[in-house]
């Protein structure tokens, strides 16, 4: 499962390298954060849940077996350490914007997405993402966005893969839905 360049970087860290780790962090810090910001919805929540993941990381690297691949394991502290921060913030955050989306009308969804299309499409994308739970932000983020396939994405989430397929399904319809009231919304505010 690992490469010779993993198994030569965890053999330096767990000498206690801090070059080595400097490199493990450089490696992952992008995939790291872009997985944070997609669940947690806010960049300085992602600052902090990064650095969190990486001290996590460096504190079980004792523990790590190698079973998987370092990229997988890195990812599933991430998305753990992710769901964590969610449940603590969880309590404080009310959605009540999507309250407010839930009110508009809507459109056919073929009208949504060429809407869509002809708007800036990644950050309305993004906008629609963190209106998702962080669970169904992480599966379509690692699926679509990291391009994972769902033996990796089984791996990293430690849900199994009939599991994973049903999330992204039901992910894609949530996503969907808040796509087209986004769109709609954004139609009337033009119009009016």
């Amino acid at each position: 499962m690992l490469t010779n360049k993993d198994k030569q970087l965890i053999s330096e860290m767990r000498k206690g390298n801090t070059r080595a780790f400097s490199d493990l962090v450089d490696s992952y810090k992008d995939m790291v954060f872009t997985l944070s910001v997609r669940m947690l919805g806010n960049r300085e929540e992602a600052e902090e849940v990064s650095q969190d993941v990486f001290i996590k990381v460096f504190k079980s690297l004792q523990n790590f077996k190698g079973d998987s691949k370092l990229s997988t394991w890195v990812y599933r502290i991430a998305y753990n350490t992710c769901l964590d921060r969610i449940r603590k913030i969880k309590k404080k955050r009310i959605h009540t914007d999507l309250e407010h989306i839930d009110q508009i009308a809507y459109a056919d969804l073929d009208t949504a997405f060429q809407k869509m299309l002809e708007t800036e499409r990644s950050e309305l994308i993004n906008q629609c993402l963190s209106k998702l739970s962080a669970e169904d932000a992480g599966v379509l983020t690692l699926f679509y966005l990291e391009e994972k396939n769902l033996q990796e994405m089984e791996k990293a989430t430690s849900l199994p893969v009939n599991t994973l397929k049903v999330r992204l399904y039901r992910a894609r319809k949530r996503l969907a839905s808040i796509m087209e009231k986004s769109v709609n919304k954004e139609i009337l505010q033009s119009n009016g």
